[in-house]
């Protein structure tokens, strides 16, 4: 249970500095953490984020974003969450979102081009 918990401590922390502005990167600005995964001895910590924008060089600079400022995070989070060891966090970019996103708008286009009758959404 108290690896969930920590999970879910450093989470919420993460995205409160990202949405608050706590990191003054502004390549970090449109990520969104989707979960975080620490290992048993707390030693590391796999971050899944998201970047709800496709152009590739926005992705990019996120996750450079993120990878730059590690040791701030890392400080920032063993501080807040009083923690004796801080884990090394790994980001890794989570496409979950926009392959969703990228369905929905397919689906949205197969029903507009779909004759009247034959729509079952109606």
């Amino acid at each position: 249970m108290r690896i969930e918990k920590i999970n879910e401590l450093i989470k919420r922390e993460l995205s409160h500095m990202i949405l608050f502005g706590h990191i003054h990167d502004p390549r970090v600005a449109p990520v969104t953490i989707i979960n975080v995964d620490v290992s048993k001895d707390l030693s590391h910590a796999r971050v899944r984020f998201s970047v709800f924008n496709d152009d590739p060089r926005v992705v990019k600079n996120a996750t450079e974003g993120l990878n730059s400022c590690r040791g701030f995070i890392r400080k920032s989070i063993s501080q807040k969450l009083a923690l004796r060891c801080a884990p090394e966090f790994q980001f890794i970019l989570d496409k979950g979102v926009q392959h969703a996103a990228h369905i929905e708008a397919a689906l949205e286009e197969i029903k507009r081009t779909m004759p009247p009758g034959e729509r079952h959404d109606a």
